[in-house]
């Protein structure tokens, strides 16, 4: 792989190492995510594995995952 990216193909990551944190119970859709190697996360929507993965850095998911769990991101649920 010769550069990660925001907006790859997920197809480029490969197939091994996501793992589905996120599901909605919607028949399927729900988000993967994969740790990369240098730290970084890369998502993606499971029903288009092989559409865009959208990169993170540590600092990112860390910010939101403690930003949802404080209710921030509540308003997006209503």
């Amino acid at each position: 792989m010769d550069r990660i990216y925001n907006g790859m193909p997920a197809r480029e990551l490969g197939s091994e190492g996501w793992h589905k944190p996120w599901s909605g119970g919607n028949g399927g859709n729900c988000i993967e995510a994969m740790k990369l190697a240098d730290g970084r996360v890369a998502v993606r929507q499971s029903a288009d594995p092989d559409g865009p993965a959208l990169i993170y850095t540590h600092g990112e998911i860390a910010a939101f995952i403690q930003g949802a769990k404080a209710g921030q991101a509540d308003f997006l649920l209503m």
